[in-house]
């Protein structure tokens, strides 16, 4: 799960929303959109991203979008750390997440936030993220206009 990238696409303003529970989340790269519906109170979500889709994990844009709707926590200061951070080209650089994590968390460093405050938050927000329950839906959801939307532009 990808709670750091999610702390840096809500701090980017990657995240807008389309309507009540439909948002897009912009890739790190502002090249793909994702398409993310939530709805907590049903316990549904979906995401047409990599992770979410093919890999069965809650991928960072739903976990943005959580956050964004203030049902997980965050913080803005550590979110600020995590701004303009080239996650595609570092995970394909690495090809580990592990590794990844570690570049990151050198940056964050560098820009006032340890280590420890990250790992602190990341085990907040999947306590709480475990706590809402979600399934996914495995379908994007009906847009207006009829049909489904990838949400890619």
């Amino acid at each position: 799960m990808k709670v750091l990238e999610a702390l840096g696409a809500v701090a980017d303003g990657r995240v807008v929303e389309l309507r009540e529970r439909l948002y897009r989340v912009a890739s790190s790269e502002g090249d793909r959109w994702y398409l993310v519906y939530v709805d907590p109170e049903q316990r549904l979500a979906y995401s047409d991203d990599n992770g979410t889709r093919y890999r069965g994990y809650v991928g960072y844009p739903i976990i943005a979008v959580l956050m964004l709707q203030g049902r997980l926590p965050f913080d803005d200061r550590v979110a600020r750390a995590l701004r303009n951070i080239p996650w595609r080209r570092l995970n394909e650089r690495y090809r580990r997440y592990a590794l990844v994590e570690q570049h990151v968390k050198r940056l964050a460093a560098e820009r006032g936030v340890e280590p420890s405050e990250l790992d602190g938050l990341v085990s907040r927000v999947l306590q709480a993220l475990r706590g809402l329950g979600l399934r996914y839906t495995g379908s994007p959801p009906l847009v207006p206009g009829g049909g489904h939307s990838a949400g890619r532009e």
